[in-house]
């Protein structure tokens, strides 16, 4: 079969993948199709974590349909696993429903199972091709791969300015800068998220929920099977109100705080309302050390983090080299010279400028939403 065959059956199995956007956390999103003779003949995609993963689906497909599948050819968006976990290994799968070749798009980043899969296939006399499309794989789990790969999560920075690049205006007011389409495509980001982090700031200037909100209307997402990500509240003295909207349910919720600088008979009150609070050092900066709560994140399985909040916090992510992705909404607005800037970054001299890399543009409603990438490319100049 071609390499041109190959790249389109793999799109398909993207495509898959792709209806696990909102879904999979902790796990990876992966879509898998079976051909045989040419023919899509089962596909499938992982839905939620601790169900059956997108081979086994593809499987049970093609078996609903009547459809033999020894000898096709299973094209696989992330390297089957090997390992027994909530579910069986789906490279057992695979060999039991008979396939002649496995075709991958990425090799899977864990390193403790990484190849592992690949070569129980090949042991048992299946071939295996791959990496295919593996651009567009890896960015189906950018945070699943960096969690496995770095021990940290992918942070996306979610601002919201006027063509004049601020914020908000100097009182805090920012209700609202960008138009309703924009603001929905907010939820969406939020829905694809593992945990959404702001500032104390926020929080007792806004009182915010933080939810996901999707429309029944929507398009994209399915408000039936969209989950909560968890919130997280960066604060440093543990000054949040038990009644901040933020914290509820407290299932959902998690404060970061530095422990000596908190009172404990308020750490209690919390903690009798059933919020976690987690503790990181001080940072060099004399605030909490965000790269330790990052690093806390994702011990815990957080893949995806959207951070909303204003300009000191995320300057510290910038500056801490800890954002992966800017994502801007534009709105055709002036709010003038006094109003909040996009981040608070101690800069001086234009050797100091930090680098932005344009991935997307696209129009929603009457807003742009920008999408930039920060070139790192000494940590120290930061």
């Amino acid at each position: 079969m071609t390499i041109h065959n190959h790249e389109y059956w793999m799109a398909k199995a993207i495509q898959l993948a792709n209806k696990g956007l909102y879904t999979t956390h902790p796990n990876p999103r992966v879509g898998c199709v079976l051909v045989k003779d040419g023919q899509l003949i089962g596909q499938g995609f992982h839905l939620k974590y601790g169900e059956a993963h997108a081979e086994v689906h593809a499987i049970n497909d093609a078996k609903q349909n009547s459809q033999d599948t020894k000898g096709a050819t299973a094209y696989v968006t992330l390297e089957p696993c090997s390992h027994q976990g909530k579910t069986g290994p789906c490279a057992d799968a695979l060999i039991k429903a008979g396939v002649a070749c496995v075709v991958f798009g990425i090799q899977d980043p864990n390193p403790e199972v990484s190849g592992n899969g690949l070569k129980k296939l090949k042991k048992a006399g299946i071939e295996v091709i791959g990496p295919i499309q593996e651009a567009e794989c890896e960015a189906l789990n950018l945070g699943f791969i960096k969690r496995m790969r770095e021990g940290l999560p992918y942070v996306r920075v979610k601002l919201a300015m006027s063509i004049d690049g601020r914020t908000a205006m100097e009182s805090g007011e920012s209700q609202w800068i960008t138009g309703i389409e924009a603001r929905l495509d907010v939820q969406r980001l939020r829905a694809q998220s593992d945990a959404i982090v702001t500032g104390i700031g926020s929080v007792l200037t806004d009182n915010p929920s933080m939810t996901v909100r999707i429309d029944s209307n929507d398009q994209e997402a399915d408000p039936k099977t969209v989950r909560q990500p968890l919130r997280v509240v960066m604060d440093t003295a543990l000054s949040i109100v038990p009644e901040a909207k933020i914290l509820y349910p407290t299932s959902q919720a998690c404060v970061f705080s530095i422990e000596e600088e908190i009172e404990d008979e308020h750490l209690e009150v919390l903690k009798k309302k059933g919020v976690t609070v987690r503790f990181s050092p001080r940072g060099e900066d004399g605030r909490l050390d965000l790269l330790d709560a990052m690093e806390q994140l994702a011990d815990a399985g957080i893949n995806e983090v959207l951070l909303e909040t204003g300009s000191e916090l995320a300057g510290g992510f910038l500056q801490a080299g800890l954002v992966d992705e800017i994502v801007v909404y534009m709105a055709p607005k002036l709010l003038g010279s006094s109003a909040r800037p996009l981040f608070q970054l101690p800069l001086e001299t234009m050797d100091e400028a930090v680098e932005l890399e344009l991935k997307s543009v696209r129009q929603i409603g009457q807003d742009l939403r920008l999408v930039y990438l920060p070139t790192y490319l000494d940590d120290d100049e930061l």
